[in-house]
């Protein structure tokens, strides 16, 4: 009993679409030789859909920005980079005491929550994945709303939303918010209304706003069709009750003993297919519901660390009050652990 109460309780945050990078390259081959047969079953069942294996694609010679970021590509060497990580956790110092994700990062949290078999999660993560092989439906742009010190400026964020109502007025342009992403926001539009929302926005830091190379306009009104398409092909049965609870990206938490399957593949499936993904409040959700010791990212890459401690310090958790006590704090007892990151990850294994 004493040994269980001296584990770390932590909540582990599962990555989207953008994180297999060019420096990632070889992830799974070289921080998991050990998974020959998790990996085998992926590209057993892609080798089926006439896909390209993962293991191919990981071991690749260079990085092709357009073969290795395709959706029915990025989405299962994702998916298997970040479930291989959260196998390799050391349960013996770490006791996961629930569940989340940002974006397609859901999907994967649904798979290591327990509420997707093995095979259930890859059948729904490369569907989901697969869906715009034919041509990608509208895209995705990014752009910060906070100050250098990573706290929210009020000024940025009313700046955005007046601009978004504007464009939206203007005719044949679409544009919402597609996630809220701690100090930044990701919208998701048509072509036309991603471009007036580019022209009209400010340019900050000469990378601002910057377009998502290979992304759909994920989390809006314009993936409706993908939502009905997806439950033409995807059974209610392959969803049960997770084993921890998940935090999903309105701020629910779906409890294993109360959770309705049903319920949870209409989320999946529906809303947040087509509304807006809410990261910010599943990170809020997520300390303020379970009160971890730890947060575990998950890898491929490290880039959501940014927008988890963005978070943290819109709700001033651990006394943060900007970037600076942030680093102060990674330096001396780190609570974000980036399995991404060599030196961090060491912590987590």
């Amino acid at each position: 009993m004493n040994a269980i109460q001296q584990k770390k309780r932590v909540v582990v945050i599962c990555p989207g679409r953008g994180t297999y990078n060019k420096e990632d390259l070889g992830y799974l081959q070289r921080l998991h030789p050990d998974k020959v047969e998790f990996v085998a079953n992926i590209d057993a069942y892609r080798k089926q859909q006439g896909q390209v294996s993962i293991q191919s694609l990981d071991q690749a010679d260079q990085f092709n920005m357009r073969t290795h970021t395709a959706g029915e590509n990025a989405s299962a060497l994702i998916y298997a980079c970040a479930i291989a990580d959260f196998q390799a956790i050391n349960r013996d110092k770490y006791e996961v005491v629930a569940v989340t994700g940002n974006s397609m990062g859901w999907y994967i949290a649904l798979a290591a929550a327990g509420a997707l078999d093995a095979m259930a999660a890859i059948e729904l993560i490369n569907t989901m994945g697969s869906m715009m092989v034919k041509g990608v439906i509208g895209g995705q742009m990014i752009y910060p709303i906070s100050d250098e010190n990573w706290r929210v400026d009020q000024k940025m964020l009313d700046t955005t939303e007046r601009v978004l109502i504007d464009i939206n007025s203007k005719s044949g342009c679409e544009v919402y918010v597609s996630i809220k992403l701690g100090g930044y926001v990701v919208f998701g539009g048509n072509k036309k209304g991603l471009k007036a929302l580019e022209q009209a926005l400010e340019k900050v830091q000469d990378r601002y706003p910057m377009n998502l190379f290979n992304h759909a306009a994920f989390h809006t009104p314009l993936l409706n069709e993908i939502s009905v398409k997806a439950k033409a092909l995807l059974a209610p049965s392959l969803f049960k009750a997770p084993h921890v609870p998940l935090i999903d990206g309105l701020g629910q938490i779906w409890q294993p003993y109360s959770c309705d399957p049903q319920s949870l593949y209409d989320y999946t499936l529906g809303t947040q297919v087509v509304d807006t993904y809410n990261f910010t409040k599943a990170i809020e959700v997520s300390i303020k519901e379970f009160s971890p010791d730890k947060l575990i990212v998950l890898g491929p890459g490290a880039t959501l660390g940014g927008a988890v401690a963005q978070s943290l310090i819109q709700q001033k958790w651990l006394d943060l009050n900007n970037k600076q006590d942030f680093i102060a704090l990674q330096k001396t007892d780190p609570f974000i652990l980036a399995m991404g990151l060599e030196g961090q990850r060491k912590l987590v294994m």
